[in-house]
Protein backbone atom coordinates (compact mmCIF):
# COMPACT_ATOMS: atom_id res chain seq x y z
CA UNK A 1 0.00 0.00 0.00
CA UNK A 2 1.39 3.38 -1.03
CA UNK A 3 1.89 6.02 1.66
CA UNK A 4 0.44 9.49 1.15
CA UNK A 5 0.46 12.72 3.14
CA UNK A 6 -1.28 16.07 2.73
CA UNK A 7 0.51 19.40 2.82
CA UNK A 8 -1.66 21.77 4.90
CA UNK A 9 -3.92 20.59 7.69
CA UNK A 10 -6.61 23.27 7.29
CA UNK A 11 -10.12 22.98 5.94
CA UNK A 12 -9.15 21.98 2.42
CA UNK A 13 -6.61 19.51 3.78
CA UNK A 14 -9.31 17.86 5.85
CA UNK A 15 -11.54 17.66 2.77
CA UNK A 16 -8.72 16.00 0.86
CA UNK A 17 -8.35 13.46 3.66
CA UNK A 18 -12.02 12.63 3.04
CA UNK A 19 -11.31 12.39 -0.69
CA UNK A 20 -8.50 9.89 -0.06
CA UNK A 21 -10.88 7.84 2.04
CA UNK A 22 -13.48 7.80 -0.75
CA UNK A 23 -10.83 6.78 -3.28
CA UNK A 24 -9.78 3.93 -1.01
CA UNK A 25 -13.36 2.77 -0.57
CA UNK A 26 -13.89 2.71 -4.34
CA UNK A 27 -10.63 0.78 -4.83
CA UNK A 28 -11.24 -1.76 -2.08
CA UNK A 29 -11.50 -4.69 -4.48
CA UNK A 30 -8.51 -3.73 -6.60
CA UNK A 31 -6.00 -3.37 -3.79
CA UNK A 32 -4.82 -0.02 -5.21
CA UNK A 33 -5.28 2.02 -2.06
CA UNK A 34 -3.45 4.73 -0.18
CA UNK A 35 -2.21 4.62 3.41
CA UNK A 36 -2.72 8.13 4.72
CA UNK A 37 0.01 8.90 7.27
CA UNK A 38 -0.79 12.51 8.20
CA UNK A 39 -0.17 16.17 7.38
CA UNK A 40 2.72 18.56 6.90
CA UNK A 41 2.09 22.20 7.77
CA UNK A 42 4.35 25.21 8.38
CA UNK A 43 1.72 26.90 10.52
CA UNK A 44 0.91 24.11 12.97
CA UNK A 45 3.04 22.45 15.61
CA UNK A 46 4.43 18.99 15.00
CA UNK A 47 2.19 16.49 16.79
CA UNK A 48 -0.94 18.65 16.56
CA UNK A 49 -4.00 16.69 15.46
CA UNK A 50 -7.33 17.13 13.78
CA UNK A 51 -10.04 14.53 13.27
CA UNK A 52 -8.19 12.97 10.32
CA UNK A 53 -4.60 12.75 11.44
CA UNK A 54 -1.46 14.20 12.95
CA UNK A 55 0.89 16.95 11.78
CA UNK A 56 4.17 15.19 10.97
CA UNK A 57 6.26 18.33 10.58
CA UNK A 58 6.90 21.30 8.31
CA UNK A 59 8.60 21.87 4.96
CA UNK A 60 12.05 21.13 6.40
CA UNK A 61 10.80 17.82 7.76
CA UNK A 62 9.20 16.92 4.44
CA UNK A 63 12.39 17.66 2.53
CA UNK A 64 14.26 15.32 4.87
CA UNK A 65 11.66 12.52 4.77
CA UNK A 66 13.65 9.29 4.41
CA UNK A 67 11.27 7.06 2.46
CA UNK A 68 9.17 7.28 -0.69
CA UNK A 69 6.05 9.35 -0.04
CA UNK A 70 3.25 10.73 -2.18
CA UNK A 71 2.20 14.26 -1.23
CA UNK A 72 -0.87 16.26 -2.22
CA UNK A 73 -0.85 20.03 -1.68
CA UNK A 74 -4.16 21.23 -0.26
CA UNK A 75 -3.88 25.02 -0.47
CA UNK A 76 -6.61 27.21 -1.95
CA UNK A 77 -4.36 30.11 -2.98
CA UNK A 78 -2.85 29.72 -6.47
CA UNK A 79 0.30 31.68 -5.59
CA UNK A 80 0.83 29.71 -2.39
CA UNK A 81 0.16 26.47 -4.25
CA UNK A 82 2.81 27.38 -6.79
CA UNK A 83 5.30 28.46 -4.12
CA UNK A 84 4.89 25.35 -1.99
CA UNK A 85 5.24 22.98 -4.93
CA UNK A 86 8.50 24.71 -5.84
CA UNK A 87 9.94 24.36 -2.34
CA UNK A 88 9.58 20.58 -2.15
CA UNK A 89 12.98 19.32 -3.29
CA UNK A 90 13.13 15.86 -1.71
CA UNK A 91 13.62 13.33 -4.57
CA UNK A 92 11.65 10.73 -2.58
CA UNK A 93 8.48 12.83 -2.84
CA UNK A 94 6.02 12.22 -5.68
CA UNK A 95 2.87 14.11 -6.61
CA UNK A 96 -0.04 11.90 -7.66
CA UNK A 97 -3.26 13.08 -9.25
CA UNK A 98 -6.16 12.56 -6.84
CA UNK A 99 -9.45 12.10 -8.67
CA UNK A 100 -12.78 11.52 -6.93
CA UNK A 101 -14.47 8.24 -7.94
CA UNK A 102 -17.59 10.04 -9.20
CA UNK A 103 -15.83 12.47 -11.58
CA UNK A 104 -17.54 12.34 -14.99
CA UNK A 105 -15.17 11.94 -17.94
CA UNK A 106 -16.75 12.34 -21.37
CA UNK A 107 -13.65 10.74 -22.92
CA UNK A 108 -10.96 9.90 -20.37
CA UNK A 109 -8.58 8.70 -23.07
CA UNK A 110 -8.71 12.14 -24.66
CA UNK A 111 -7.73 14.07 -21.52
CA UNK A 112 -4.16 14.71 -20.37
CA UNK A 113 -3.20 15.35 -16.76
CA UNK A 114 0.12 16.51 -15.40
CA UNK A 115 1.00 15.83 -11.77
CA UNK A 116 -0.30 16.90 -8.38
CA UNK A 117 -3.84 17.71 -9.51
CA UNK A 118 -6.89 17.39 -7.26
CA UNK A 119 -10.24 16.79 -8.97
CA UNK A 120 -13.04 16.70 -6.44
CA UNK A 121 -16.45 15.07 -6.35
CA UNK A 122 -18.99 15.60 -9.17
CA UNK A 123 -16.64 17.43 -11.51
CA UNK A 124 -17.25 16.99 -15.26
CA UNK A 125 -14.37 16.93 -17.76
CA UNK A 126 -15.21 16.99 -21.46
CA UNK A 127 -13.11 15.77 -24.43
CA UNK A 128 -9.73 17.00 -25.67
CA UNK A 129 -8.95 18.70 -22.36
CA UNK A 130 -5.39 19.32 -21.21
CA UNK A 131 -4.67 19.98 -17.53
CA UNK A 132 -1.16 20.82 -16.29
CA UNK A 133 0.31 20.46 -12.79
CA UNK A 134 -0.95 21.23 -9.28
CA UNK A 135 -4.45 22.40 -10.18
CA UNK A 136 -7.41 22.12 -7.82
CA UNK A 137 -10.86 21.55 -9.31
CA UNK A 138 -13.24 21.83 -6.41
CA UNK A 139 -16.72 20.33 -6.12
CA UNK A 140 -18.87 20.31 -9.30
CA UNK A 141 -16.39 22.24 -11.46
CA UNK A 142 -16.81 21.62 -15.19
CA UNK A 143 -14.27 21.96 -18.00
CA UNK A 144 -15.57 22.07 -21.58
CA UNK A 145 -14.23 20.54 -24.77
CA UNK A 146 -10.89 21.59 -26.27
CA UNK A 147 -9.92 23.60 -23.18
CA UNK A 148 -6.50 23.91 -21.57
CA UNK A 149 -5.80 24.52 -17.89
CA UNK A 150 -2.19 25.48 -17.07
CA UNK A 151 -0.50 25.10 -13.68
CA UNK A 152 -1.40 25.99 -10.08
CA UNK A 153 -4.93 27.16 -10.82
CA UNK A 154 -7.73 26.92 -8.26
CA UNK A 155 -11.27 26.39 -9.55
CA UNK A 156 -13.69 26.86 -6.68
CA UNK A 157 -17.02 24.95 -6.41
CA UNK A 158 -19.43 25.18 -9.37
CA UNK A 159 -16.98 26.91 -11.72
CA UNK A 160 -17.97 26.47 -15.37
CA UNK A 161 -15.21 26.61 -17.95
CA UNK A 162 -16.77 26.47 -21.41
CA UNK A 163 -15.31 24.95 -24.56
CA UNK A 164 -12.19 26.26 -26.30
CA UNK A 165 -11.07 28.16 -23.20
CA UNK A 166 -7.42 28.66 -22.23
CA UNK A 167 -6.53 29.21 -18.57
CA UNK A 168 -2.89 30.08 -17.88
CA UNK A 169 -1.11 29.75 -14.53
CA UNK A 170 -1.92 30.70 -10.91
CA UNK A 171 -5.45 31.92 -11.55
CA UNK A 172 -8.28 31.88 -9.01
CA UNK A 173 -11.73 31.18 -10.46
CA UNK A 174 -14.26 32.01 -7.77
CA UNK A 175 -17.23 29.87 -6.79
CA UNK A 176 -19.94 29.74 -9.43
CA UNK A 177 -18.15 31.85 -12.02
CA UNK A 178 -18.44 31.11 -15.75
CA UNK A 179 -15.80 31.47 -18.44
CA UNK A 180 -17.57 31.79 -21.80
CA UNK A 181 -16.30 29.79 -24.77
CA UNK A 182 -13.11 30.83 -26.57
CA UNK A 183 -12.02 33.18 -23.77
CA UNK A 184 -8.48 33.28 -22.40
CA UNK A 185 -7.51 33.79 -18.77
CA UNK A 186 -3.83 34.76 -18.71
CA UNK A 187 -1.82 34.42 -15.45
CA UNK A 188 -2.42 35.51 -11.83
CA UNK A 189 -5.96 36.73 -12.50
CA UNK A 190 -8.96 36.50 -10.18
CA UNK A 191 -12.47 35.94 -11.50
CA UNK A 192 -14.73 36.63 -8.55
CA UNK A 193 -17.62 34.43 -7.41
CA UNK A 194 -20.62 34.24 -9.76
CA UNK A 195 -18.97 36.49 -12.34
CA UNK A 196 -19.32 35.75 -16.08
CA UNK A 197 -16.27 36.37 -18.24
CA UNK A 198 -17.16 37.13 -21.88
CA UNK A 199 -13.72 38.36 -22.99
CA UNK A 200 -10.09 37.71 -22.15
CA UNK A 201 -8.77 38.20 -18.61
CA UNK A 202 -5.41 39.98 -18.45
CA UNK A 203 -2.63 38.90 -16.11
CA UNK A 204 -2.79 40.14 -12.53
CA UNK A 205 -6.27 41.69 -12.86
CA UNK A 206 -9.38 40.98 -10.78
CA UNK A 207 -12.72 40.73 -12.61
CA UNK A 208 -16.17 41.14 -11.07
CA UNK A 209 -19.76 40.99 -12.28
CA UNK A 210 -21.88 39.89 -15.25
CA UNK A 211 -20.38 40.80 -17.61
CA UNK A 212 -17.12 40.60 -15.66
CA UNK A 213 -15.15 43.86 -15.61
CA UNK A 214 -11.90 44.96 -14.04
CA UNK A 215 -12.17 45.91 -10.40
CA UNK A 216 -9.90 47.04 -7.57
CA UNK A 217 -11.88 45.01 -5.05
CA UNK A 218 -8.76 42.99 -4.13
Amino acid sequence: MREIAIYCAGGLGREIACLIRSINEAAADSGSQWRFIGFFDDGKAKGARNEYGEVLGNMADLNQWPTNLAVVIAVGSPKALNAISGKITNPKISFPNLVAPDVKWLDRQNVTLGKGNIICSRCVISCNVHIGDFNILNFRATVGHDSTIGNSNVLMPDVRVSGLVTVGDRNLLGAGCTIIQMCKVCDDAIITANSVLYGNAKSGITYLGNPAKKTKLF
